[in-house]
């Protein structure tokens, strides 16, 4: 008979015969993982809260991880904004002005500024108008959708309005624009590239840091109320509204329309990011602001004609926890995709009330306008262009010169820096490894120990309760006595790598067994048992922009493998002993990056040259991001003083992990320019590593 557990902290709480239930949950058939990459248009539920406490610790969640996939976690130096506002026109009870912001050094958003006239001196609220993918961007004046006139009726209220380009629109453009191609292919051109997101430099980080510097610049305005900021778009100009919401709560009022969808998350390069959505949804998202007041407006045209019934209840449930449904509202208008005249009014109406506080009026409604046309809006080639404007390859150089400089001040030098290190290091190694960390229930099934010799094998799997993991393994243990600890001990090739034909150990885990340890074989994701061919084809392209952002890489995957290996480990019934993680071939790098799960670690390199960027885009090492915590090295220094042992690392600079484990925790660090014989890996655990 078999024997399945559900652990908790340490403790059996169940213990069942052939097939495990934990809490009611069935046990999985197969690694739920190994199914078809999720996509944009991958359907997703809102998921259950029962708390409000609950929520805002999730709310929290969402915002570290929207800001470490912008690559604003840590946030970049807010530089000088050097703001130019010239051009002004008058047009009776509104004027609009021509504006450029350097975001950046050297990197220019514009935009217009539409401003109330007779309506005395303010202050006023101010609303940001990012616009969508119309083909003329913030000068976009047609039916379906028209900047100009939302940004003018705005002004009549009493508003002032601040429109702005996306990245590659009309005047926000690269220096080297002209020799690139031209419109829509030019606005998803930056940051595309794999080592791009090593860095997190995506075009939705840029946009997204092009908005808070937007709402920077709007906030400064002498004649703005800074307690009265607002945010609304359509379609595009929706993703930058909500996702501005859920990382800057200056915002006091929020208007994203025809986009939040539990069916269509964003179709474009400047819509995803690397790990936005591989635990959210724009749903989730989209409720970060709550209980600030929101409108949501949809259409039975486009992905959100479900509103009235998916995402709408679902957003109102979480304002239903702070006790505030009156402050969101959502409408499902009859209209295809649009940001037309009816849309508008309805964001008119909720504007009024929430950020003029007039009462509620049944209706708002725009009154005619002058066509953009007759606004002299554009910037270029009028103005002169600003000689200190940069390239695309000039601000990747100048991020990447950014973050390195972080790294570099932030780096520790000392044991006695440790503290500060970890506490600021582990949320950004969690966030850049997709880490569900420390890990909670482990279930496993574990069949009846065979006996060859001196030790034991059971055959078993184990993985997270409610996650879907099914990782199959060996389990080894001594025939007598007491095992000194457990070695979790991993090759890209699986369990096999350290079997004989006959199922004997082999190698390196014979090796430890000699020396008394227990010794996990896992076959991690993609590895052994769950290596497919037809799933890996489907998961080929790691390095992709929009893969990274609904799915984890296999690294990251197998790295949460280890990291749940060690919690089946310790929570096992009568479990005592350190557990290590060891990893030979390029499963060394895996385990090395998963050190702080670890109580002491044995990594094979394999002569990986980490600090370049090109070795980092192997498919089964590349982890999006990972550049930005300060990499390898960085999860190493999150372990010590732990015993740490290095093969194979003549590519690898130990000179900070020899200062951070300082004099007196040299013994502990071992680092070995060549391959290691096993018996000098068991040898160190012996000295090094206290049962």
């Amino acid at each position: 008979m078999k024997t399945a557990y559900c652990f908790k902290s340490g403790a059996t709480i169940l213990l069942l015969g052939a097939v495990a239930r934990c809490a009611g949950a069935a046990a999985p058939d197969g690694d739920q993982r190994l199914a078809a990459p999720v996509t944009l248009n991958t359907p997703r539920t809102f998921p259950a809260v029962e708390s409000l406490a609950q929520w805002q610790a999730r709310a929290d969640l969402i915002r570290q991880q929207t800001l470490f996939s912008a690559g604003l976690w840590p946030r970049p130096e807010k530089t000088p904004l050097q703001a130019q506002v010239f051009g002004r026109t008058e047009h009776g009870d509104f004027s609009v002005e021509k504006v450029l912001l350097q975001t950046y050094p050297g990197f220019y958003l514009a935009g217009n500024l539409y401003r109330p006239l007779n309506k005395g001196r303010g202050p006023f609220p101010g609303v940001l108008n990012p616009h969508g993918h119309w083909s003329k961007g913030r000068l976009e004046d047609g039916k379906e959708g028209s900047i100009p006139a939302r940004c003018i009726s705005q002004a009549r209220m009493g508003m002032v309005a601040f429109a702005y380009d996306m990245v590659g629109y009309n005047d926000t453009q690269f220096a080297d624009a002209a020799a690139l191609d031209p419109g829509y292919k030019r606005h998803r051109l930056f940051g595309t590239n794999a080592t791009d997101l090593l860095w997190n430099i995506s075009l939705m980080g840029l946009q997204t840091w092009n908005s808070i510097r937007a709402l920077d610049f709007l906030a400064a305005l002498p004649d703005v109320d800074t307690n009265r900021l607002a945010c609304t778009g359509a379609s595009g100009g929706g993703t930058q509204t909500f996702i501005l919401g859920a990382v800057d709560d200056r915002l006091a009022v929020l208007a994203p329309t025809v986009m939040v969808s539990h069916s269509m998350q964003g179709g474009c390069s400047c819509e995803n990011m690397p790990g936005l959505r591989i635990e959210f949804s724009n749903m989730e998202i989209a409720c970060v602001p709550a209980p600030r007041p929101q409108i949501f407006v949809a259409a039975t045209g486009d992905w959100t004609r479900a509103f009235m019934t998916v995402e709408g209840p679902a957003i109102a449930g979480i304002y239903k926890l702070f006790g505030r449904p009156d402050q969101v509202r959502y409408r499902v208008l009859d209209f295809k995709h649009n940001y037309n005249q009816a849309t508008r009014e309805q964001v008119y109406s909720f504007f009024a009330q929430h950020l003029l506080h007039h009462p509620p009026p049944a209706l708002v409604s725009e009154a005619p306008y002058p066509p953009a046309a007759q606004l002299d809006l554009a910037i270029f080639p009028a103005h002169p262009r600003p000689a200190n404007a940069v390239t695309m390859d000039a601000l990747r150089a100048y991020l990447v010169a950014h973050s390195l400089a972080w790294l570099e001040k932030n780096k520790p030098a000392r044991p006695e820096d440790l503290g500060r290190f970890r506490a600021e290091r582990l949320p950004l190694w969690r966030q850049a490894l997709q880490l569900d960390w420390p890990v909670g229930k482990v279930r496993a099934e574990i069949q009846p120990a065979g006996q060859t010799g001196n030790w034991k094998r059971a055959p078993l799997w184990f993985g997270r309760q409610y996650r879907g993991d099914r990782v199959p393994a060996f389990l080894l243990e001594p025939a007598e006595g007491q095992a000194r600890g457990a070695v979790v001990l991993v090759h890209p090739d699986g369990k096999k790598a350290f079997l004989e034909p006959g199922g004997q150990p082999a190698g390196l885990a014979r090796a430890l067994l000699e020396k008394k340890w227990a010794v996990l074989l896992p076959d991690l994701f993609g590895t052994g048992e769950n290596q497919d061919p037809a799933i890996a084809a489907k998961r080929a392209q790691q390095a992709d922009l929009f893969f990274t952002t609904y799915n984890r890489t296999d690294t990251q995957e197998r790295v949460q493998d280890l990291a749940t290996a060690g919690a089946f480990l310790r929570q096992r019934p009568g479990a005592q002993g350190p557990v290590v993680f060891c990893g030979l071939g390029r499963a060394g790098y895996w385990a090395a990056l998963a050190a702080p799960a670890a109580d002491a670690v044995a990594a094979d390199l394999a002569g990986l040259e980490i600090t370049k960027d090109i070795a980092l885009l192997d498919p089964d090492i590349f982890v999006p991001g990972i550049r930005t915590i300060g990499g390898l090295e960085a999860a190493l220094m999150l372990a010590a003083p732990k015993p740490l042992f290095l093969q194979q690392a003549a590519n690898f600079p130990a000179q900070g992990l020899e200062a951070v484990y300082g004099r007196g925790g040299r013994a502990l660090l071992q680092v070995l320019a060549v391959r290691a014989e096993d018996r000098q890996i068991t040898d160190w655990l012996e000295k090094s590593v206290s049962p």
